[in-house]
């Protein structure tokens, strides 16, 4: 009897370790970010210090995915939340400001830049596209170890630093690299057109001239008309633009018309610009889509 005794009393005291120890592991701290692109940096700075949950599948359109009622739920009891700002998650801006209103603490990526606007024919509007400027994300960096050393609990500090500085050490190494990967492009060839604006930044940082864009807006939630596709075409000849780049998650329908719209030999070129490719496809990091990027538009216009 005493044995069994025994043999029960281990089980419960067993039993309560396995308890403490699930309980130790739900208790992590918990960053919820918006974007993939995001969350792959957030992921490099806090390492396994704290859960990192990305809100965006890989692929989506940052401008128009949603989320569920669960993902919901967790952002109202993270640590902290990241989002990019500045308009870009158009889906998701009424869930951001419920959780600030709870009391989540919340960091805006794009309050860290300078910002620029993107300009088309008849309009204009704040560029949310800052990422595509690697030293504008030295700032962003910057801001995110700041947040994550005030706001996530139990971080260590040091390690932070640390990781923050080991990670713009090698955005620094790609702004470097692209540099001369661009310089190889002629200057009467460094002439952009996409499916929306999204290269201003990069544009800005490296001397680009940004023609004009398939649907002449910030977001892919707008639509061309047939004037804006008429124009566009007539100052792709002026230009003389030999390719359009268009988000690899979006159709290039538009893009293939006005192409032959333009009557001039324009190709077609997909990139990674608003999210991360799938594991293991040449873009599933963001220095390894900017790299991608980055040999895709040098190709793509030389």
């Amino acid at each position: 009897m005493r044995r069994v005794a025994g043999w029960l009393a281990a089980l419960v005291v067993a039993a309560g370790s396995l308890a403490g120890c699930r309980a130790d592991a739900s208790d992590q701290p918990l960053v919820v970010v918006t974007t993939d692109i995001l969350g792959d940096v957030v992921g490099e700075l806090v390492g396994d210090q704290a859960e990192v949950m990305v809100l965006m599948p890989t692929g989506a359109d940052p401008h128009s995915f949603q989320v569920s009622a669960q993902e919901v739920a967790r952002m109202r009891t993270a640590d902290l939340l990241v989002a990019n700002g500045l308009g870009l998650e158009e889906g998701l801006a009424t869930q951001v400001e419920a959780a600030r209103a709870d009391g989540v603490p919340v960091v805006e990526a794009g309050e860290a830049v300078e910002v620029l606007d993107w300009v088309g024919e008849d309009a204009s509007g704040v560029d949310p596209h800052f990422w595509t400027d690697p030293t504008r994300m030295l700032a962003v960096t910057d801001a995110l170890g700041q947040a994550l050393a005030e706001h996530v609990r139990g971080v260590d500090a040091d390690e932070l630093a640390a990781d923050v500085a080991r990670y713009q050490d090698e955005l620094r190494e790609l702004d470097g690299w692209m540099a001369e990967q661009f310089a190889l492009v002629p200057e009467e060839r460094r002439n952009l057109v996409t499916n929306h604006h999204v290269f201003g930044y990069l544009a800005d940082r490296f001397g680009f001239t940004v023609v004009g864009a398939v649907i002449p807006s910030g977001t892919t939630l707008a639509a061309p008309s047939a004037g804006d596709l008429d124009e566009l075409a007539s100052s792709i000849r002026e230009a003389g633009v030999r390719t359009i780049f268009v988000d690899s998650a979006q159709p290039d329908r538009l893009a293939r018309v006005l192409a032959e719209q333009a009557g001039v030999d324009v190709s077609v070129t997909p990139l990674f610009t608003e999210s991360l490719s799938p594991a293991g496809e040449g873009a599933d990091s963001y220095l390894a889509m900017m790299r991608a990027n980055t040999e895709d538009i040098a190709r793509g216009l030389r």
